[in-house]
Parts: structure tokens; C-alpha cells; sequence
């Protein structure tokens, strides 16, 4: 925790369920996406969110940012219910909570210049500011995210993908957030590249006392930029702790298989410790499996696995999981 250890989020029994399909002679299904989740994050720091695709990471970003409005449960931001406000009482707080897309090529509007693209929030949250004010204070965040400020008359498709990303900080930091949700914002990008955009992210939180939830499938960049590591299968998280000590002591099987499942550099230690692919298919979020979700897919499962839901409980200090085994 980076910051005096006040809860900026607060995450309670949140779901969010989709449905899908339907129609003269077909059933809709339910796809429970996000299926009770309970967490806080900390002002001032960044919460790692990982886990296989499909397992509700992103849901579960834009549901705390009521970009989907939650089937059950709460988000608290700053002690403010804000699930219960209107769509006028939540304008005030899209200022301070803002999202950085994963994908740099469709999340940019083609038709904006970069300087209109910036901008763009300005004109909902600061009507005071005339077209030349926000302009200029476009090229100020350019200048914030190592672009050019003379970019400002351009457009998306004369830049690389990692300009592009860029572009998009700026814009999310244009509004003067406190909170952003980082969904996958490197995994689009050159290996190169993805460096230099978790670096500039890095500065920036120091710079602007930002607090970070970062999704990611890379659980090495994830160590390196995260102070906690959330653990997420099949819509719930089934372990949390800090970084160092989800990466050295990893409790539950999923959390370990994942781990085990990262490419070793050097080639003589890869010789002799192997890369062990996690086996199995994901199950369907439509029809998730009775008890521990991760019990068909896991090797010391029981039968209590199969007929009971562990519970997400303090196992060690500061060290949160789910499991019958542990």
C-alpha cells in the first residue's frame, strides 16, 4: 500500500450476470461472468487482477466503473454506494474513476483528431473551458505520456500501437482521475513497447498519486508493476495476498498451476524444471460446476471439493484463499 491504507474501493458480493441467446423456439441462458466477488483497493496502490481468459477480469473492471450495472452486490468508492445512483449522481464520479482500454486500435475514434480525442472528456466535466483551453491542455498530456505535442492535429491511423495506447492514458488522465482500471493495456502491444507503456503507467502513479486495478495475463509484468495479486477462475477470486508472497507462496492449485505455467528464460534451469501446461478446459460460466469451481481441472481435489464451496478466508496474514485443501 502506497498510500495512508484508506479503502478507495470497496468491492462487496459483487455478480454480474449476462444473458445470452434466446429468441421464437430457443432458451436464453445465464452467463454468470462474475459470480460474488469481494475485495478493496487501497488509495495509492495497484491491484493485479490475473487469470485465464473468459474468467470475468475486464467484467469485473467495468462493472466497478458501472460501465455494466451489476446484477447483485455493492461498490463503495470513497464510502459511496455509487450502484445505487443516478445516472446524474454517478456523473460526478466518472471524474475520478477512468478506464485505459485494452485493445489501442478500436478503442481510439478514427474520425477525432488526437487533440479532439483528448479533449473530449473536457467537454462534459469541465464546460467552462473553450475549444482553445482544451486543445492546449491536450498537448500538455501528450507532453505527460512522452508524445509530441504538436500530434494534436493527427489522426489514430498515422501512429504505432504503443502511441496509440499513449493517446489513451492521456485521455483517461484527462479528467484529473484517482482511480483507473488498466484492462490488459499492454497485452496488444510489441514486447518492446510493453515495458516502456508500465514504466510511463509507473511514473505517472507517483507523479499524480493514482491508484491502479491491472488486468493482465502476464504474471511477470503483473509482479513487477502490482503491490497485492488478486487470482480470478471462472467469475470468483480464489486467492489474494501481497506480491511477492502470491508469487513465493502460492496456496491455492490454480494459483501454483499458473505459475508453473510461466516460461522459463534460462535454458538449463528450463531443462530440468519444464513448463506443466494447466489440463482441461475452462467450464462454462452457463453451467459452472457444483462446489469449487476449479475442482474438475484440480489434482488434489476431494469429494468435499465436488459437493462444497470453500470459503474465501484468511489462511495466513494478509494471505486470502479459497480452498478445502489449503
Amino acid at each position: 500500500m502506497r498510500d495512508d491504507g484508506r479503502k478507495l474501493v470497496q468491492v462487496r458480493g459483487l455478480k454480474k450476470h449476462f444473458t445470452v441467446g434466446g429468441g421464437l423456439l430457443k432458451k436464453s441462458s445465464l452467463v454468470q461472468a462474475v459470480n460474488g466477488l469481494d475485495f478493496d483497493i487501497y488509495a495509492g496502490e495497484t491491484l493485479g487482477l490475473v487469470g485465464e481468459s473468459g474468467c470475468g477480469k475486464s467484467t469485473t473492471g467495468r462493472t466497478i466503473l458501472q460501465l455494466y450495472k451489476p446484477t447483485e452486490g455493492s461498490v463503495l468508492y470513497n464510502d459511496v454506494d455509487i450502484t445505487t445512483l443516478s445516472r446524474e449522481g454517478l456523473l460526478e464520479y466518472r471524474k475520478k474513476m477512468q478506464i485505459i482500454f485494452q485493445d489501442p486500435y478500436s478503442s481510439l475514434n478514427p474520425r477525432l483528431t488526437v487533440g479532439n480525442i483528448i479533449s473530449e472528456p473536457l467537454m462534459i466535466h469541465h464546460t467552462e473551458m473553450g475549444k482553445e483551453q482544451r486543445i492546449e491542455y491536450a498537448k500538455e498530456l501528450l507532453s505527460q505520456v512522452n508524445l509530441d505535442p504538436g500530434f494534436v492535429n493527427r489522426y489514430p491511423h498515422e501512429f504505432s500501437g504503443g502511441q496509440r495506447q499513449r493517446i489513451g492514458i492521456a485521455r483517461a488522465l484527462a479528467v484529473d482521475p484517482e482511480f483507473i482500471v488498466c484492462d490488459e493495456p499492454i497485452s496488444a502491444l510489441d514486447v518492446s513497447v510493453q515495458a516502456q507503456v508500465v514504466t510511463l503507467m509507473e511514473e505517472l502513479q507517483e507523479k499524480m498519486n493514482l491508484t491502479y486495478l491491472f488486468i493482465a495475463h502476464d504474471l511477470s509484468m503483473v509482479r513487477h508493476i502490482s503491490d497485492r495479486v488478486a487470482v480470478m477462475y471462472l467469475g470468483k477470486i480464489v486467492e489474494m495476498a501481497d506480491c511477492d508472497e502470491i508469487y513465493e507462496h502460492p496456496q491455492h492449485p490454480y494459483t501454483q498451476a499458473l505459475l508453473k505455467a510461466i516460461p522459463e528464460p534460462d535454458p538449463v534451469y528450463a531443462e530440468s524444471h519444464p513448463v506443466q501446461p494447466l489440463e482441461g478446459e475452462v467450464p462454462s460460466p452457463i453451467n459452472p460446476p457444483s462446489g469449487c469451481y476449479f475442482s474438475p481441472r484440480c489434482p488434489l481435489a476431494q469429494s468435499i471439493c465436488r459437493e462444497e464451496a470453500p470459503v474465501f478466508e484468511e489462511k495466513a496474514p494478509h494471505h486470502f484463499c479459497a480452498c478445502h485443501m489449503v
